[in-house]
């Protein structure tokens, strides 16, 4: 074929890492393009989740907010590297560091949002804080759950233990955090960009797992497409799995950002921060006094805020 469009190799193609281990094998084709990397497609667009992942611990660190922030971004840039390290290799072990951390690192979201619902639902006043023995006993509890759909998941190697758990988890962490923006969320402008945000998490999420859906029920379809119509390098560009893991980084993003946002209403320190738009799109929570380095907007694709600090706009609003 053309010297920048080549076909895939007629037979399987065996790499550096050997015998494949994983109990999962994607739809992607094993070492068409490097024999160091089993999937190409699914090991870098892992690059999008931990970048994604890098600069929410940063700008969570940079901005003051708390610990719980910088475990959150933590978590998920490790899930990020285990993915990475899964896809790459096709091994077992790197496929537990994929998924098994995808729980883990849903339980501080979980426990942080669960705390705070039962405030919200069963006090009713924001000043008052769920005890720490209370605290210490739903995250037992979580705790618990996970640690033994980790074991069971080991033991009989059933995706669904895991799958499920995550789902539930999502499931929990969405519903508190609709109801805290109900209880405490007072603010037309700062409603709308929670809302916004939250939305477009979800709607990129949810676009990723139609993708992860895809690759599994149609890959057959894909693979001649691939092999037939857009040969290499073309054809990484329809690796579907590959992207689940660049929609789901992004959506991931943009629900911290909101998860963020949420937190300091609900603890009353909001007046130190402003919830920007960097060119438009990208959402961040910034510190009071702090001149972002780039141009933002205050609503999604609203108009430039033009040769103003942080401070000063936060005043106007």
């Amino acid at each position: 074929m053309g010297r920048f469009r080549w076909d895939y190799p007629e037979n399987s193609v065996s790499g550096f890492w050997g015998e494949t281990t994983s109990t999962i094998d994607w739809c992607e084709e094993n070492y068409v393009v490097s024999p160091y990397i089993a999937e190409w497609s699914n090991t870098l667009t892992n690059s999008v989740f931990i970048l994604s992942a890098v600069y929410t611990t940063y700008s969570a660190y940079k901005n003051k907010l708390e610990k719980r922030f910088l475990l959150i971004g933590f978590g998920y840039g490790l899930v990020g590297v285990g993915s990475l390290l899964f896809h790459m290799t096709l091994k077992y072990r790197f496929q537990l560091l994929d998924e098994l951390p995808m729980i883990y690192a849903m339980c501080v979201p979980t426990w942080s949002l669960v705390c705070e619902a039962k405030e919200a639902l069963l006090n009713g006043d924001n000043q008052r804080k769920v005890p720490l023995f209370e605290q210490i006993f739903i995250g037992l509890i979580i705790a618990v759950a996970v640690t033994t759909a980790s074991i069971l998941y080991v033991i009989y190697k059933n995706v669904d233990i895991h799958q499920i758990l995550f789902g539930v988890q999502i499931v929990v962490v969405a519903a508190a955090a609709v109801i805290l923006t109900y209880r405490y969320v007072h603010d037309p402008l700062a409603k709308r960009n929670l809302r916004t945000s939250m939305a477009l998490g979800a709607v990129l999420f949810l676009s990723g797992y139609i993708s992860w859906l895809l690759d599994i029920h149609l890959c057959s379809f894909w693979v001649y497409v691939r092999r037939s119509i857009l040969a290499l390098p073309l054809g990484v560009l329809l690796e579907l799995h590959g992207w689940w893991h660049i929609l789901t980084g992004m959506g991931i993003y943009f629900y911290i950002v909101s998860l963020e946002h949420l937190r300091v209403i609900t603890l009353n320190v909001s007046s130190d921060y402003l919830f920007i738009w960097r060119w438009k799109v990208f959402p961040e929570l910034v510190r009071k006094g702090r001149n972002p380095s780039t141009r933002y907007s205050l609503e999604l694709f609203g108009p430039y805020v033009e040769n103003q600090s942080v401070e000063a706009n936060k005043k106007k609003n």
